[in-house]
């Protein structure tokens, strides 16, 4: 089965203010095209499909409508992920699965099965389902959405996070009853991916990273969460966001994974670029002059401009850079800067985690404990 994985679109997702919907429309559409041009029989998106647990009626229109344009070419497998409120993501889940297309959030429901195209699920449990192409080919998928305690419901208990892990997982593994192809799709942090500045700090001082040895023995590990694309172990897989979110994302190219998952697993595996929507770079200039040609030099990039200043700007030489459209971020580097108090600490750049531990230690004179620390850093995280 040919089967297409991306994930973390964060539709209505703003950069610097800028609003970015024609560009998440042209993601669907893109998808679509590769849809068309891979022969693709199952699509997967692992998570984050919206910014907010309140996206705007617009964000919700561009993917309720991108649904349906994928579902046009084959099948649709979406979960939930940390950013998406999973009772609203799956509210028109039952409308969705006419169109071939199927909404699995923390509730676990079974998709409901019926033959609606070429691939169909044919049977389905909790957080579960398999999928049947024309042929009669199989494939298993293992689907566990963002998980914690309060999205399924569950109260305290003297269970650690891994075994918690452990016993999601295992309760998507129980449809597993014959051999066949399998997937794990989840929206999980695995210990050792690599984040970027668009992400919050989600590995929660590590307490929330998941031991890459607790995945599940399956042929492909379809994970989001990390918009930059990754292999951890040999077939744990983030594809990374279809755009690019942050300027640290400069220079990468975005794409999709896309495979023949068969019996002798996975095979012809490869990167699609997505290159329907703006690239983001980096550029430095010695001069306003400088800055305002590479600015128009760039008219389909979204720029952050580093001027090299010996003085600073007077407000024409403002007003001349802004007039640019595609200037998203401008910052000022001063020749003669020097920092007045060598002893003065920054905390630029510094982690949610770094900032709390620092203040600890500086308030009761000790390391902050993990569970602390933890519970800290569950205040900034979407639940």
């Amino acid at each position: 089965m040919k089967i297409l994985h991306t994930s973390d679109l964060h539709i209505g997702k703003k950069l610097m203010g800028r609003e970015r919907y024609d560009e998440f429309r042209a993601v669907f559409d893109g998808l679509k095209a590769i849809c068309v041009q891979e022969r693709v029989e199952l699509v997967l998106i692992a998570g984050d499909v919206f910014d907010t647990y309140t996206p705007s009626a617009e964000a919700e229109e561009i993917f309720y409508s991108g649904l349906k344009l994928l579902s046009e070419i084959c099948a649709v497998l979406v979960i939930s992920g940390n950013h998406d409120d999973y009772v609203r993501l799956t509210a028109a889940a039952a409308l969705a699965e006419e169109l071939n297309a199927y909404i699995i959030g923390n509730n676990l429901s079974p998709v409901s099965c019926a033959k609606r195209g070429a691939v169909y699920p044919v049977k389905s449990g909790c957080g579960w389902v398999i999928f049947q192409n024309a042929a009669g080919e199989r494939v298993y998928i293992n689907a566990l959405p963002y998980p914690n305690e309060a999205r399924f419901k569950e109260g305290r208990t003297d269970e650690t996070f891994n075994e918690k892990i452990e016993r999601w997982i295992a309760s998507g593994e129980e449809g597993k009853t014959e051999k066949m192809p399998s997937v794990f799709l989840s929206h999980i942090f695995v210990a050792g991916g690599s984040v970027s500045d668009s992400e919050r700090e989600i590995d929660l001082g590590g307490a929330r990273a998941v031991p890459l040895k607790l995945l599940p023995d399956c042929d492909y590990i379809a994970l989001g969460h990390l918009h930059k694309r990754q292999i951890l172990g040999t077939n744990a897989h983030y594809p990374g966001a279809p755009m690019q979110f942050s300027f640290d994302e400069s220079g990468s190219e975005k794409s999709v994974n896309v495979f023949d998952l068969t019996c002798d697993g996975v095979k012809n595996f490869k990167r699609v670029p997505v290159t329907v929507t703006k690239q983001l770079i980096r550029l430095q200039a010695n001069s306003v002059a400088d800055g305002v040609a590479l600015l128009n030099a760039n008219p389909e990039r979204f720029v952050e401009l580093t001027l090299n200043l010996r003085e600073p700007l007077t407000p024409q030489e403002s007003s001349a850079l802004h007039e640019c459209e595609n200037l998203i971020l401008l910052k000022a580097e001063f020749a003669n800067a020097r920092i007045d108090d060598e002893n003065k600490v920054s905390n630029k750049n510094k982690t949610s985690s770094q900032l709390f531990t620092e203040y600890y230690a500086l308030r009761y004179g000790d390391t902050a404990p993990d569970e602390l620390l933890a519970l800290f850093l569950s205040l900034t995280e979407h639940e």
